[in-house]
C-alpha cells in the first residue's frame, strides 16, 4: 500500500496501550472526562493515519521510528481535512504527551519525533458583554420562561457565572450539599483543583428565590440545577435560552453563558482588579491563560481610540 492510502484499523495491542495511557492520564493527572475524550480522539485520529501512511497498523516498534517528515506529513493531512491550527496545536500536543509515555515503557528514542514542532497561531480574545449588557441579560433570564421555577433556575446559574466567574460545568455540579450558600464558596475546577469563590450577596438571592420555587426536594446528593424532569440540568439546554435571551436583546453569537464568565474577569480587571487575583478566583493553573484579559482591555482602548480619532 503506497503512503497517503485509506487508514487502517488499530492494531489489538496499540488498542490496549492507548487505552493504558488514557487511564494513566485520568488516574494520576486527574484529567477531566472531556479531556479524556478530546485526547483519545486526537489519539485515534493519529494512528489510524499512520495504519495509511505505512500501509500497516501502527504497534509500539511504529511510535519509535518515527521522524519528523512523518509529523509534518500527519499535520498536512489534518490541515487538509479542515482542522484549524489551534485545534491541531491540542491535537499535536495529545500526540507528543501518547509518545512520550510509549517511549518510557518501551524504551525506544523518541526525540525526532518529538523535535517537531507545531503549527503557529494568533490566541482568539473572549468576548465578553459590557456591563449594562450583563445586567440586561440577568434581568430578561428571571422572566425568560413561562415556568418561574425554571426562569429563575436560569437566572441564578447566569449569575453565579457572572457573579462569581464559575464554568457552567462548574455551576451544574453543585449539590444539595453545597447549601447554604455563605459568603465563600468551595469549588472543585479542572483537575479536580479546589478553590474559594466569593458569594456575592445577589448571587445567594438569586439561588434562594430559585429553590422556593423548585418543586423538587433540596438534598444534600442531589443537584442543585435540575432540569424539566428533575435530572441535573443539561448544559445545552441553559444555552439553548441563552440563544433566545441575546435574540431577544440583540446580543451577537458570542453572547453564550461561558462569555458572562469572561466578563466577569473583564470588568474586574477594569476595576482594579490584579492579574494574581483574578487567576486564583478563575482558577488557571498558568497565569499566562488570564493575561489573555489584559488583551481585551487594550482592544477595547484602541477602539475607543480609533472611534474618536478617524483617520481623514
Amino acid at each position: 500500500m503506497t503512503k497517503g492510502a485509506e487508514p487502517i484499523a488499530l492494531a489489538p495491542l496499540m488498542a490496549e496501550q492507548l487505552g493504558r495511557f488514557l487511564d494513566s492520564e485520568r488516574a494520576t493527572r486527574d484529567r477531566s472526562d472531556h479531556t479524556i475524550r478530546a485526547y483519545q480522539t486526537d489519539l485515534l485520529a493519529f494512528l489510524s493515519f499512520l495504519g495509511g501512511y505505512h500501509g500497516r497498523a501502527a504497534v509500539p516498534n511504529t511510535l519509535g521510528e518515527l521522524t519528523q517528515s512523518d509529523m509534518r506529513a500527519f499535520s498536512a493531512s489534518e490541515r487538509a481535512r479542515g482542522l484549524g491550527a489551534r485545534s491541531l496545536a491540542r491535537r499535536l500536543s495529545a500526540v507528543r504527551s501518547f509518545i512520550r509515555w510509549m517511549s518510557d515503557r518501551h524504551g525506544f528514542d523518541a526525540s525526532k519525533a518529538l523535535a517537531s514542532r507545531g503549527p503557529k497561531f494568533t490566541r482568539s480574545l473572549p468576548r465578553p458583554l459590557a456591563p449594562e449588557q450583563a445586567q440586561d441579560l440577568l434581568e430578561i433570564a428571571a422572566e425568560s420562561h413561562p415556568e418561574p421555577w425554571i426562569a429563575a433556575r436560569d437566572a441564578a446559574v447566569l449569575t453565579l457565572l457572572y457573579g462569581c466567574g464559575l464554568r457552567i460545568s462548574e455551576a451544574l455540579q453543585l449539590d444539595g450539599s453545597d447549601l447554604p450558600l455563605r459568603d465563600v464558596l468551595t469549588i472543585r475546577g479542572k483537575g479536580q483543583k479546589e478553590r474559594q469563590v466569593p458569594v456575592l450577596p445577589i448571587a445567594r438571592e438569586a439561588v434562594a428565590h430559585y429553590l422556593q420555587l423548585c418543586p423538587f426536594p433540596t438534598e444534600a446528593d442531589a443537584p442543585l440545577f435540575r432540569g424539566a424532569r428533575g435530572a441535573r440540568l443539561n448544559p445545552s439546554v441553559l444555552g439553548h435560552a441563552m440563544r433566545i435571551m441575546r435574540q431577544s436583546l440583540g446580543l451577537p453569537p458570542s453572547a453564550t453563558p461561558h462569555a458572562l464568565r469572561h466578563s466577569f474577569a473583564t470588568h474586574l480587571l477594569a476595576a482594579g482588579g490584579d492579574l494574581r487575583t483574578i487567576q486564583e478566583l478563575l482558577g488557571h493553573a498558568s497565569l499566562s491563560t488570564t493575561q489573555v484579559y489584559t488583551g481585551v482591555d487594550d482592544a477595547r482602548l484602541l477602539a475607543v481610540y480609533r472611534a474618536a480619532h478617524p483617520r481623514g
